[in-house]
């Protein structure tokens, strides 16, 4: 069993080199699949090269609004972890395993980041980068590969089938480009709730299993002896630093900036509104991406209290947001050649004749996990994958929802091998991604082999 374990390391780190060697940065990617998608729809779908491009520039601005939903759940989720209560929070949360067993603490870092993932893929990814340090300084002997591990244990396994996955609240909110596009035909009949989502039984069934097979594969990787551990020096020298006390104001301008009354009135303004929906349209038609939004906008400003801080911490959220903001354009470029062409009906035609309707969610899991590799943002790629994943299920007598929960899982699975949202907790912890990925390699796959087992098993008919 050693063996194996110890050939899995490697063939993961083997992986990550790979990776770090031939994986371009994530935007010259997005325009690797600009020539792929232009390509196919000249040389496969039949469409002329200046049509194509045509489409291709006629879908470039089209997905501004959704870029902009995803940007402020970022800054929000931001806004949230760098609030002093946080901050002072996990500092506590660090002292409650026994300093003398190591296994306490990777049971605990791999906890909180399936609660804050399940919550929210933004808050998880930067409360559990802070979250490691202040581990690594209350429990010593904990290998901190592994407490890195399992740290970033939500992102690869329950955050798509939470409250923030992007593919079904994309489904669920009003207006978005897959039931309205602003040209081409639609892809979606109608609106989507998350109730037949998120919150269908598998998929709530589902995220318990692959939550557990993923907390018991992480607690198992840890080595019982020659731990990399910090010293106590390490350990300071990332420790993050808490949030700046407000300074003293003197001028009338900076007493107006620090009153609470502003952050309570803006708090009351977004979550009137979204209580009064919830009450009245239900939870399961209310629960979209705007919703979404303002849970934690109102919670950042709750927690932050004072005008000042706030939006202190919203500015340096927006560099976190940085990559949706390049991007999303481009990819909106991909999604006008998907749906304003042939392509996207070549492409489906392509998936329904390699598949069978039971074998079909398998092969949307299997490609979503290989091209998240390649593209890791969820909300465009499923926007450039739904134009013929969808159709094609639907030839195959395989529904909608089905076929998101499929995108979703290989979609969450190869997050724990993609350089890409490993970098802020690597920033903080100094660490390189070819010294945790073979650990974080045989946590995904213990994940994969059960998902995959579940696509054989998942009704076609959600």
């Amino acid at each position: 069993m050693t063996a194996l374990l110890d050939g899995l390391r490697d063939l993961g780190a083997g992986l990550s080199r790979f990776t770090e060697r031939w994986v371009p940065d994530s935007w010259v990617i997005c325009l690797m699949l600009t020539v792929v998608a232009l390509g196919l729809a000249v040389f496969g779908a039949g469409v002329g090269l200046e049509a194509a491009v045509l489409a291709w520039g006629g879908g470039m601005w089209n997905l501004l609004e959704l870029a902009m939903q995803f940007s402020i759940a970022i800054v929000a989720a931001h806004a949230c972890v760098a609030s002093r209560p946080v901050f002072h929070l996990l500092d506590r949360m660090a002292r409650l395993p026994d300093p003398r067993r190591p296994l306490q603490a990777v049971a605990l870092g791999a906890a909180f980041s399936l609660v804050t993932a399940y919550l929210n893929w933004a808050f998880c990814l930067v409360a559990c980068a802070l979250f490691v340090p202040f581990l690594c300084r209350r429990n010593p002997r904990a290998d901190v590969r592994v407490l890195t591990a399992a740290c970033f244990l939500g992102l690869g396994t329950v955050w798509h089938g939470g409250f923030s996955g992007s593919a079904p609240l994309i489904l669920a909110t009003p207006g978005n480009p897959l039931l309205a596009p602003a040209t081409g035909s639609p892809v979606l009949s109608r609106l989507v709730p998350v109730t037949e989502t998120l919150f269908a039984p598998f998929n709530v069934i589902y995220l318990i299993v692959i939550g557990a097979a993923g907390f018991a594969a992480v607690m198992a990787i840890h080595p019982r002896r020659d731990a990399m551990v910090l010293s106590e020096a390490e350990t300071e020298a990332i420790l993050p630093k808490p949030p700046p006390l407000p300074r003293e104001v003197t001028t009338p301008a900076g007493r107006m900036d620090r009153l609470r009354v502003w952050t309570l009135l803006a708090a009351a303004l977004i979550a009137y509104p979204l209580g009064h929906s919830m009450v009245t349209r239900g939870f399961g038609t209310s629960w979209t991406i705007n919703a979404y939004n303002m849970v934690f906008l109102t919670a950042a400003l709750v927690l932050h209290g004072r005008p000042d801080t706030f939006v202190r911490a919203c500015r340096e959220g927006v560099g976190a947001a940085w990559g949706i903001i390049l991007q999303f354009p481009f990819y909106a470029g991909i999604f006008g050649v998907m749906n304003n062409t042939a392509l996207g009906g070549w492409l489906g035609d392509l998936f329904a004749s390699a598949a069978t309707p039971r074998s079909y969610p398998l092969l949307v899991y299997v490609y979503s996990c290989l091209l998240n590799l390649f593209v890791p943002s969820a909300g465009s790629k499923w926007l450039i994958e739904a134009p013929y994943l969808l159709p094609a299920g639907s030839r195959l007598g395989v529904s909608e929802v089905t076929v998101v929960l499929a995108y979703m899982y290989g979609d969450s699975t190869t997050n724990l091998i993609q350089p890409f949202w490993a970098i802020p907790i690597l920033a903080v912890t100094r660490l390189r991604f070819g010294d945790v990925v073979g650990y974080m390699f045989l946590v995904a796959v213990a994940c994969a082999l059960v998902t995959a087992a579940a696509m054989l098993i998942i009704p076609l008919d959600l």
